[in-house]
């Protein structure tokens, strides 16, 4: 007995055992994404000048204002290497309906605060013939160069503005999509996602809920073919101020109009933005254009005091605008890249001063650095002309070398000693791009 029921057991269980292997889930490996920067500031003052009231992203941490964490702080010294992304994605299947992935960046263990080593964390359930449901932790739908276009197809040094401002941000939540139509003809889908909204969106988002608010996020997809993909788009938030908070009111220097503690309160930081895309995609040309607006809200939570040195929102209802146009011609590996890029913080000009805070120190007084008159307007523009070189011909998103020439608006650096007139300073960006 005990030579072969030994052997018939270890049979037995060996056979359990390359069951059981079979029904686990295999973790996938989906690739990684490395892109290095060299950039080159052509502002050699950059070290020496401050910000102006400049909502603007990208200057060195020591130059940026702490309370707007937009973008990447730092990418924009005078000359630095710098590693922009090293992403790796795993994913894996439950059953047939249930699958998850899972995507990290370890070099963002230094960038900000919080949890910022895991980028996405989702769980899908494909429940019925167009319908799915995921959870976890992603960007919501928004923008359309954010949540459309992967990091591997990105065609210039970054994202636009209005993605870096709105679209970037990780949260936690559920997203319910419907898709219907033809691959050949037209496509859609619909989107609805709640989340917890907890940050100011200036900060890496990706917090558990603390209070009882919620973000909504609509957004429609739309396709014709394989050449044509457009949209709109819509987010509302507030803060979780509690309603029996103590917030400051007016300051001396808004007068009469200012906002008072109860408006501040009642307010509590409401968020909107909306938005619309067009991208155009074929073997020689792509075009793509997206426009949004809303209020600024949360992402600059706190009104602004004329004795802090950080730049804040003038006005409780202060609205953004912002658009984007992008125009590439391909030839083989060789692409030729153009986009204009523009950003209002303050669209509708609002303030509770008595006079305009961006160009003026008291009324009918010129704001004045150096002696010369300057224009602090938060209006931002990047025109940016590129090139890029593919390592493979027909696949953009193995790999690439961009090399890129940032036209910058001179609104967002304060003249230091023997300069005068408004400061900005233009960028040379290499970026070297691999994925496999």
């Amino acid at each position: 007995m005990k030579i072969t029921r030994i052997a018939g057991i270890a049979a037995l269980l060996a056979a359990g055992f390359t069951q059981a292997q079979a029904q686990t889930p295999a973790v996938k490996f989906d690739g990684a994404l490395i892109e290095f920067w060299y950039t080159q500031m052509l502002d050699n003052n950059l070290r020496y000048n401050s910000p102006a009231k400049s909502y603007y992203d990208g200057l060195s941490s020591s130059q940026a204002n702490v309370g707007n964490a937009q973008g990447s702080l730092g990418r924009f010294q005078e000359n630095t290497f710098a590693i922009k992304r090293s992403e790796v994605y795993l994913s894996g299947k439950v059953s047939d309906d249930v699958s998850w992935n899972v995507m990290f960046d370890p070099n963002n263990s230094a960038n900000g605060t919080g949890n910022n080593v895991l980028q996405d964390a989702v769980v899908t359930w494909a429940f019925a013939k167009g319908f799915t449901l995921k959870a976890g932790q992603f960007k919501m739908p928004t923008t359309y160069e954010s949540t459309l276009v992967s990091a591997r197809e990105i065609l210039f040094f970054d994202r636009t503005q209005l993605s870096r401002l709105l679209g970037e941000r990780r949260d936690r939540g559920a997203w319910f999509s419907y898709g219907y139509g033809d691959a050949a003809g037209f496509q859609g889908k619909l989107n609805v996602a709640i989340s917890n909204g907890t940050s100011d969106d200036g900060s890496t988002g990706k917090n558990n809920d603390a209070n009882a608010q919620k973000d909504w996020t609509f957004r429609f997809d739309g396709g014709y073919g394989t050449a044509h993909k457009f949209g709109f788009w819509y987010r509302e938030g507030e803060t979780g101020l509690k309603s029996s908070a103590t917030v400051a009111g007016t300051t001396a220097a808004w007068g009469a109009t200012g906002a008072t503690a109860a408006q501040i309160l009642d307010n509590r930081d409401k968020t909107t933005a909306q938005g619309v895309f067009y991208a155009y995609d074929d073997s020689t040309w792509h075009a793509d254009f997206e426009y949004a607006t809303g209020l600024l809200g949360r992402r600059f939570p706190t009104l602004y005091d004329t004795t802090a040195s950080a730049v804040k929102r003038e006005h409780l209802d202060q609205k953004f605008t912002g658009y984007a146009l992008t125009g590439v011609y391909k030839m083989g590996a060789h692409w030729l890249t153009a986009r204009y890029d523009l950003m209002n913080y303050n669209s509708g000009d609002k303030w509770y001063t008595a006079f305009n805070p961006y160009k003026e120190s008291a009324v009918g007084t010129p704001l004045l650095v150096n002696g010369a008159p300057v224009d602090y307007t938060p209006k931002y523009t990047e025109i940016t002309v590129g090139y890029n070189y593919l390592f493979v011909p027909t696949k953009q998103t193995a790999g690439k070398l961009k090399l890129d020439y940032i036209t910058r608006s001179k609104n967002f650096l304060i003249p230091r000693a023997g300069q005068t007139g408004e400061q900005g300073g233009n960028s040379l960006v290499a970026s070297l791009m691999v994925a496999f």
